[in-house]
C-alpha cells in the first residue's frame, strides 16, 4: 500500500477542477484501469461517463464543488488496485475508524477524512461494509454539523450523510440528523453550505425513516424558504438557496399519492418564482408546477367508460394507460399557459444564448404537461412506423446498463437527487444498490 503520508497529503490537497479540467483528467485515469474492466476503478470511472450522458440541459446540476483532486485520488486508488481489487475496503475502514474516533484530529483533518469516506462510497457499492456501524457513523458524522466547523467539514459531513443513507437507509436515523441540518440551514453564513443542507436533508427526510407527517413539515419548510426568496432562513434573494429548496420540495413530492391539501399554497408560490430573474430558479419551480398536475391524476380501469374528469389526449396510443383530473390543481390556469408560453418562446431574447434551448425546451415540455398531465418531459407527439407516439423521448444512458426512459416527472426529480448525491458513482449504485432501483423502478 502507498506511504500514509503522500496518501494523507493527497488527500488533503483540497483542489478543486473545473469540470472540463476534471473530465480531462479522468479520461487519463480511465486509461489507466481499463485493463481491469471488472475492477472498483473501472466501475467509477465507467459511472462518470454515464454521468456526461445527460441532456444538455442537466449538465452541469450535478457538479461537486468540494471535491478533491480527482486525478490525484485516481493516482492513488490506482496503485492501490494494483495489489488488491478490494484494497477500498481496506481505506474505507480506516476513514470510518477515524470518523468515530475524533479525538486529537483538527478541522482540516476531519474534512479531508469525510471527503475521502465520501468518494470511497460513491465509487463502491458498501452496503456488507458500512451496514453495522452506520447506527455510530451517522451521530459521529453529525458533530461536524457544529457552528465552529469549517464551512468545508460541514459540507462534506453532509455529503457523507447522504451517501450513508442511501446505502443504508434507516427507520430511525432522521431524528438523528433532522436538528442540526435544520440549524445548519437556518444559521449557516455561506450559502453553499445552506444549498448542502438543503439537499442533504431532503435525502435523510427521503431515506432516513421520516414519517409522512414529518415530511409534510420539510416540503412547507422548503415552502417558505421559496415563498420568502430565502429571507426566513436569511439568504435573501440567493438564487441557488431558492433553487435547492424547490428541488427538494418535488423530491419529497415524488412520496405523496395525494397533494390536493397542499396544492394551492404551494402552486401560487411556483408560479410567482416563474418571474425570478434567475433561470435555474424558474426551471426548478416549472418543474415543479409540472409534477403537482401529474400528481392530481388518477388511473382509470381498462373496462371503465365514460368517466368524469376523464383526460383525453388526441395522441395517445390505442391501449396506453387513461387518466382522470382528481382535483384542480390550479384556478388561473389561463394565466399560468401565457407565462409558460411567453417563457417558452417570446421572451428567451432576454436570457443568454446558451441558455435558450435549454429555456424553451423546459417551459415547452411543462406547458404540454398541463395541458395533457400524462405527458411527461420531452414528450413528442410524432408517430411512429406503427402508428404509435413516440411519447416521452427524455432517455438518459447507463454505461453499458442500457437507456433509462424518463417518461414521468417524479421519475426526473429522483434521478436528479440521486445524481447530485452520488454524482459519478451514479451507475455503480444503479446496478448494485436496491435502494437506488427501488427509487428508479
Amino acid at each position: 500500500m502507498p506511504d500514509l503520508d503522500l496518501r494523507r497529503q493527497v488527500l488533503e490537497s483540497g483542489k478543486t477542477v473545473s469540470r472540463k479540467a476534471r473530465a480531462k483528467q479522468q479520461s487519463g485515469a480511465t486509461s489507466k484501469v481499463s485493463s481491469a474492466a471488472n475492477s472498483p476503478a473501472a466501475s467509477r470511472n465507467a459511472s462518470r461517463a454515464a454521468s456526461r450522458n445527460v441532456s444538455d440541459e442537466e449538465d452541469g446540476n450535478f457538479s461537486d464543488e468540494t471535491s478533491m483532486s480527482m486525478n490525484s485520488i485516481d493516482d492513488v486508488v490506482a496503485a492501490e488496485l494494483e495489489s488488491s481489487p478490494d484494497a477500498w475496503k481496506a481505506l474505507l475502514e480506516d476513514r470510518m475508524t477515524e470518523i468515530l474516533d475524533r479525538k486529537r484530529s483538527s478541522t482540516d483533518g476531519r474534512a479531508d477524512t469525510l471527503a475521502a469516506y465520501c468518494y470511497l462510497l460513491k465509487g463502491h457499492y458498501a452496503y456488507d461494509e458500512i451496514e453495522h456501524k452506520a447506527p455510530e457513523l451517522i451521530p459521529a458524522i453529525v458533530k461536524s454539523l457544529k457552528l465552529d466547523s469549517s464551512d468545508r467539514e460541514t459540507i462534506n459531513a453532509l455529503k457523507a450523510i447522504e451517501v450513508t443513507l442511501i446505502t443504508v437507509p434507516s427507520d430511525d436515523l432522521y431524528d438523528t440528523v433532522a436538528g442540526p441540518m435544520k440549524r445548519v440551514i437556518e444559521n449557516a453564513e455561506s450559502s453553499a453550505v445552506k444549498v448542502a443542507a438543503i439537499h442533504a436533508y431532503g435525502v435523510a427526510t427521503f431515506y432516513g425513516g421520516a414519517s409522512s407527517e414529518e415530511t409534510e413539515e420539510v416540503m412547507d419548510f422548503y415552502l417558505s424558504i421559496a415563498e420568502s426568496d430565502g429571507y426566513s432562513i436569511e439568504a435573501g434573494d440567493d438564487g441557488a438557496v431558492v433553487t435547492a429548496a424547490l428541488e427538494e420540495y418535488g423530491f419529497l413530492a415524488t412520496l405523496s399519492d395525494d397533494l390536493e391539501r397542499s396544492c394551492e399554497t404551494a402552486m401560487d408560490v411556483f408560479v410567482e418564482q416563474l418571474n425570478s430573474s434567475d433561470l435555474d430558479v424558474q426551471v426548478a419551480a416549472g418543474e415543479d408546477i409540472a409534477l403537482m398536475y401529474e400528481k392530481a391524476l388518477g388511473d382509470i380501469h381498462p373496462e371503465e367508460k365514460n368517466v368524469e374528469d376523464e383526460v383525453v389526449d388526441p395522441d395517445r396510443s390505442p391501449g396506453a394507460p387513461r387518466y382522470q383530473k382528481l382535483y384542480t390543481v390550479y384556478r388561473r390556469e389561463g394565466d399560468l399557459k401565457h407565462t409558460l408560453s411567453a417563457l417558452s418562446g417570446l421572451s428567451v431574447g432576454r436570457v443568454a444564448h446558451s441558455d435558450r434551448k435549454r429555456m424553451r425546451s423546459t417551459f415547452s415540455d411543462i406547458l404540454n404537461t398541463i395541458e395533457f398531465p400524462g405527458r411527461g418531459p420531452r414528450y413528442n407527439t410524432a408517430m411512429s412506423s406503427s402508428g404509435r407516439s413516440y411519447g416521452s423521448r427524455m432517455h438518459i444512458k447507463i454505461g453499458q446498463a442500457g437507456e433509462m426512459n424518463i417518461d414521468k416527472w417524479w421519475k426526473l426529480f429522483r434521478l436528479k437527487a440521486l445524481r447530485r448525491a452520488l454524482q459519478g458513482g451514479f451507475l455503480t449504485h444503479y446496478e448494485k444498490n436496491e435502494v437506488v432501483l427501488d427509487s428508479l423502478p
